[in-house]
C-alpha cells in the first residue's frame, strides 16, 4: 500500500508539472470540491485547486491510466540495472525514486516454456504486498529480484514455489536459476547474471530438475573461461578415450551421470535407473576400458567430470 501511495504522489507531482493542475489527496470523502479516482484498484479522493469540471475529469482519466505509462518506464530501468547497464548510479537512482531497499538480496530467472506475459504477471502478482521486483526480459525470461528477510525460505525452495506456482496455476513449465545473495541492490546485476547462467548451463548439459543455483555449474564456469584453442589442446591429449557414446550421450554416458549424482553408490544408482547391479557394474566396466578410469574412484569420478565438460564445452 505506501508503494502504491508513492507512486501516485509521484505521478499527481507529474500531472502539475505537465498540465499545470495542482492536484493533492484528500482525506475526507465528500469534502468540498473533492472527486474520486481509481489508481491501481483502489478508490482515492482528490481535491483539484482552481478547476472545473472538465479539469477533474482530465485529472481522472491520467491517475487512472498513469500506471500503464509509469510502470513500463519503471520496468525498462529495472530490465537495464539487471544487465549491468549504468553501473552503481543507475541503481541508486532507481532505489531513490521507487523508495527500494539497499538491503541483501539476490536474482532468479525464470525461463518459462510458453506464455511469457502471462507468466509475468503472475509472478508479479505472486510478488504483491512485498518489496520483491520483477521484470520480463528479452528472450522469453523473467528475472526477479528477492529482498532477503530473516523469515524468508532458502532462495532454492522461493525459486521452486516461483516454478510450481506457475504450473499450478498457468499450466506452464518453467526452468529457474538462482544467483548468489549480494548485500546491496547496487550489486544485483552479478547476482542476476549468475541467475541466467545457471539456466544457460542446466539447459545445455541436460540436468534433472527445475532449479539450479549458479554454484552447481562453478567449475563448468571456470572451464568455460578456458580459452578455445587451450580446450581443443586438453581434448586432443586423451586421443580415443574420448568416445562420443561415453561423453557425449547414449546409455553409457547416462549410467555416468546417474552414479556421479548418486554419489558413486552402486545400490542407489541401480534404484535410480531401474537397473539391476550387475549391469550397472558391467557398463562402469566398459567405461573404465574405454577411458582408462575408474570412475568408483573418487579422484577418477572427479576426472570423469571434467572430461565430460570439456566435452561438451567443445561440441
Amino acid at each position: 500500500m505506501d508503494d502504491t501511495m508513492s507512486g501516485l504522489t509521484r505521478l499527481l507531482e507529474d500531472v502539475r508539472r505537465k498540465t499545470g493542475l495542482s492536484v493533492r489527496l484528500c482525506g475526507d470523502e465528500g469534502s468540498e470540491g473533492s472527486f474520486s479516482a481509481n489508481y491501481c484498484g483502489i478508490a482515492v479522493n482528490l481535491v483539484l485547486e482552481d478547476g472545473d469540471e472538465r479539469a477533474q475529469k482530465l485529472v481522472r482519466y491520467l491517475v487512472e491510466n498513469g500506471k500503464e505509462r509509469t510502470m513500463p518506464e519503471r520496468e525498462e530501468h529495472l530490465k537495464s540495472i539487471l544487465l549491468g547497464e549504468g553501473g552503481g548510479w543507475n541503481a541508486f537512482r532507481y532505489m531513490t525514486r521507487y523508495a527500494v531497499p539497499n538491503t541483501d538480496c539476490y536474482a532468479i530467472e525464470l525461463f518459462p516454456e510458453r506464455l511469457l506475459r502471462e507468466s509475468g504477471r503472475h509472478i508479479a502478482r505472486c510478488l504483491e504486498g512485498s518489496q520483491d521486483l520483477c521484470a520480463v526480459m528479452d528472450g522469453g525470461r523473467i528475472a526477479v529480484v528477492k529482498f532477503a528477510q530473516k523469515s524468508d525460505v532458502p532462495p532454492m525452495e522461493f525459486a521452486q514455489f516461483l516454478v510450481q506456482t506457475l504450473y499450478e496455476e498457468l499450466g506452464v513449465r518453467a526452468q529457474a536459476g538462482v544467483g548468489s545473495e549480494v548485500r546491496s541492490f547496487s550489486e544485483i546485476a552479478r547476482s542476476y547474471l549468475e541467475a541466467a547462467t545457471a539456466v544457460r548451463m542446466s539447459t545445455a548439459f541436460k540436468s534433472k530438475g527445475d532449479v539450479h543455483s549458479y554454484r552447481e555449474y562453478l567449475l563448468v564456469k571456470l572451464l568455460e573461461e578456458i580459452p578455445r584453442a587451450r580446450l581443443q589442446e586438453y581434448t586432443e591429449s586423451y586421443g580415443e578415450a574420448y568416445r562420443e557414446d561415453v561423453f557425449g550421450g547414449g546409455e553409457l554416458a547416462d549410467t555416468a551421470e546417474a552414479f556421479l549424482e548418486n554419489s558413486l553408490n552402486l545400490s542407489e544408482t541401480s534404484r535410480s535407473l531401474f537397473m539391476h547391479r550387475n549391469t550397472l557394474a558391467y557398463r562402469i566396466d566398459k567405461i573404465e576400458q574405454a577411458t582408462g578410469l575408474d570412475i568408483r574412484k573418487f579422484s577418477d569420478a572427479v576426472t570423469f567430470r571434467v572430461m565430460t565438460i570439456l566435452y561438451k564445452l567443445n561440441h
